[in-house]
């Protein structure tokens, strides 16, 4: 039974959050399994493994997942970043010994010890990212900003050599934005920005597997044959099929050949069977945690928790954002999972992670406590 201290300190919490908030990531969790019902029973019949394999893991998945999330929630921003610095160290350990002894699956080393630790990285990079342009603003004596330019460079050079582009495009965009938020000198947007289009034709050019994606998505017959877009038509045979109302739960049949209609592309399967209506909700609710958390971003009166709070926020939306242009064939393949819809344990968790990072950062504190973490960021180690 609770003690008189635990209770007061959850009834606290309780009433310093944003329960909106909260409330529309539980309806993502609930829809998530919904849907991970609807699209994982084919995709487990053709592996032969039993129907519902991959709801059941998933449903095991969402037990650490909420630990994880409503422990990292109770956080306070000194400590936020703490957690973030031991979670990138641990991750980027773990990308690097992914390189040398990770399984390859499907052109990438991403796995180890049954985890990808990629998927860690985003929320706790976004954090010290954060932390360093929020140093940065508040005392010229500590370099924080090169600290915050040189963290880029670090953490994506390890997912190009996996390769994973996905990520790496996705943790560069939201960086850029927080630079962006932070107010540094024109030279160095225009410096990064040549830089990223470099990269970007690089990759182009000299890795087959992203140029075969941009090729599929901008001209598939120019692959000769060789570049097929079996996955995306099938996608969007999916929502031709499913109409505005959908063909109802379970009775999906283009969903029976669509590959990845578990992860990568459930966000067809749900218009097939709960059709465009029901994309179209899902598609506010992501935008209603977007606006949200920029909204509870802007009003943060902490330099560090309103870096962060942005940060997390994006990096939910881009993602979400991406893969549903993925589903709708707007822009090429990426193998980026929808946030909490999608089936993952790495992702489930680490998405978790981040939300749990986003409440404990725009929690309503009084001035006094402000005060106190803005003088620990200026003065401190973290």
């Amino acid at each position: 039974m609770a003690s008189r201290a635990e209770r007061t300190a959850l009834a606290n919490w309780w009433w310093t959050i944003d329960r909106w908030m909260l409330a529309a990531i539980g309806s993502l969790i609930v829809l998530g399994l919904v849907l991970t019902m609807a699209g994982s029973p084919p995709v487990a019949e053709r592996l032969g493994l039993p129907s519902f394999h991959f709801v059941h893991r998933q449903a095991l998945y969402l037990a650490p997942a909420i630990v994880v999330l409503f422990a990292t929630s109770f956080l306070t921003p000194r400590q936020v970043r703490r957690t973030a610095l031991i979670v990138f160290l641990v991750s980027m350990a773990l990308i690097l010994t992914a390189l040398v002894f990770g399984h390859e699956v499907k052109g990438s080393k991403r796995w180890i010890l049954g985890i990808q630790p990629s998927e860690f990285l985003k929320p706790a990079f976004v954090i010290l990212v954060s932390w360093a342009f929020a140093e940065g603003g508040k005392r010229r004596d500590v370099p924080a900003n090169l600290i915050a330019l040189f963290l880029l460079p670090a953490t994506i050079v390890p997912l190009i050599l996996q390769p994973d582009f996905g990520q790496t495009m996705l943790i560069s965009l939201v960086w850029a934005a927080l630079f962006f938020m932070a107010g540094l000198h024109w030279f160095w947007v225009v410096g990064i920005g040549g830089a990223g289009v470099s990269g970007a034709l690089l990759a182009y050019k000299f890795v087959p597997h992203v140029r075969a994606r941009v090729l599929k998505f901008i001209d598939p017959a120019s692959g000769g044959g060789i570049v097929d877009t079996f996955q995306v038509d099938t996608a969007l045979d999916s929502f031709l099929a499913g109409g505005w109302f959908g063909k109802g739960p379970g009775e999906g049949t283009v969903k029976r050949i669509l590959p990845d209609a578990h992860t990568d592309f459930i966000f067809a399967v749900t218009g097939e069977e709960f059709g465009i209506i029901a994309c179209l909700v899902l598609v506010g609710i992501f935008t209603f945690i977007a606006l949200r958390g920029l909204l509870m971003a802007a009003r943060n009166e902490d330099p560090f928790c309103r870096f962060a709070a942005a940060g997390l926020v994006m990096l939910f939306a881009i993602q979400s954002a991406i893969n549903m242009a993925v589903n709708l064939h707007l822009m090429p393949a990426k193998g980026m999972t929808l946030p909490f819809i999608s089936y993952g344990g790495s992702s489930l968790v680490s998405l978790a992670l981040a939300i749990g990072f986003l409440i404990a950062v725009t929690r309503k504190r009084p001035g006094s406590e402000i005060l106190a973490n803005s003088h620990s960021l200026s003065y401190s180690h973290g």
